[in-house]
C-alpha cells in the first residue's frame, strides 16, 4: 500500500485478534427439537447480541501495519425479524465502541470513534428448503484521532446483496450469493460472487 505517498510493503504472519459474542432472543424463536421446527411458523423474534474482540492478535507498536489492534471493541446489536406468510423482513442496527490503543506506532495513543451501522433484508420461501433473500447494509464513523489530532477522515459505506438457495434433495442444497458494495473512505467499490454446496444430516424434518 501506499505510507506518505510512497509505496511501501509488509509480509507478517500470526494471529487476527479473537472476536466472542453473546446472543439472546427475548420475542419469538424458542428452542425447538428437530421435528417440532418441522412445524414451526415465525411471527416476530426480537433479541440482541454484544459481540466483543480482544487484542491478543499480532502487534508490532513499531510498524504502522499489523495483524491485532491492540484495543477492545465491544458492539451491541438489536435484531428485528417478521414474518408475513413467505416473506421475512429484518433489521438489524448496531454501533461499535473502540478503546484506545496507547501504543500506536511509536507510543502514541490512537483513538477511534464509534462506528455506527445498519443492514436490513427481504427473503421469501418457495421451498421447505428453498428460499431467496436481498440485502442492504450501511455503516459510517469510526473517525480517527492520534495524539490529540483529529483525522477528517472516516469509514463510510453501503453494501447489497443477494442470495438463492436451490434445494436438491431432503439433505443437501446450493446456495449462490453475490455481494457488491462502496466504500467512500477508501473511494472504491467492489463484487463478490459465491457458491456453497449445503448438506443437513439428521432426522425430524
Amino acid at each position: 500500500g501506499l505510507v506518505f505517498g510512497l509505496p511501501h510493503a509488509r509480509y507478517v504472519d500470526g494471529f487476527a485478534d479473537p472476536a466472542f459474542r453473546l446472543s439472546m432472543n427475548f420475542v419469538g424463536a424458542p428452542a425447538l427439537t428437530a421435528a417440532e421446527f418441522k412445524h414451526y411458523r415465525q411471527d416476530l423474534i426480537f433479541g440482541m447480541s454484544l459481540r466483543v474482540t480482544a487484542p491478543l492478535g499480532q502487534y508490532d507498536p513499531e510498524k504502522l501495519v499489523n495483524i491485532g489492534t491492540n484495543r477492545w471493541s465491544f458492539k451491541p446489536e438489536i435484531g428485528f425479524s417478521k414474518a408475513f406468510g413467505p416473506w421475512t423482513v429484518e433489521l438489524a442496527p448496531g454501533v461499535t465502541f473502540y478503546t484506545d490503543n496507547g501504543d500506536f506506532f511509536g507510543g502514541k495513543t490512537r483513538e477511534v470513534a464509534p462506528l455506527f451501522a445498519a443492514q436490513s433484508g427481504l427473503s421469501y420461501t418457495f421451498a421447505r428448503s428453498g428460499w431467496v433473500a436481498l440485502n442492504i447494509g450501511y455503516f459510517k464513523g469510526a473517525r480517527t484521532t492520534v495524539d490529540e489530532v483529529e483525522s477528517d477522515v472516516e469509514q463510510q459505506g453501503i453494501r447489497f446483496g443477494a442470495t438463492l438457495v436451490l434445494p436438491v434433495n431432503r439433505y443437501q442444497s446450493v446456495k449462490l450469493y453475490s455481494i457488491s458494495g462502496y466504500n467512500a473512505h477508501h473511494e472504491h467499490d467492489f463484487q463478490a460472487f459465491g457458491i456453497a454446496w449445503q448438506y443437513r444430516w439428521g432426522g425430524g424434518f
